[in-house]
């Protein structure tokens, strides 16, 4: 990727969008789309169950934005 602020970083935020974690994936971080996809996939998992509701799904949420402003700011590789 270029940088922060290039097409590839948009891209990877709008996949992460959809599905967190995949714009990390995109841009080549592995453990990154691993943690994301996992922790914001448990925590909608455990707010389906309605009672935990109250407390994951902010939780989700949160992590779920944090995940997509982390793939639209990464700065890859700059060596200058």
């Amino acid at each position: 990727m270029a940088g922060q602020g290039s097409g590839g970083n948009v891209i990877a935020a709008i996949c992460n969008f959809f599905i967190p974690g995949l714009g990390h994936l995109v841009q080549g971080r592995i453990l990154g789309a691993l943690f994301y996809f996992v922790a914001v996939g448990v925590c909608y998992a455990l707010a389906a169950t309605v009672v935990l509701a109250i407390v994951f799904w902010p939780l989700g949420a949160i992590l779920h934005l944090i995940s997509i402003i982390s793939a639209a700011r990464f700065r890859g590789g700059v060596t200058a």
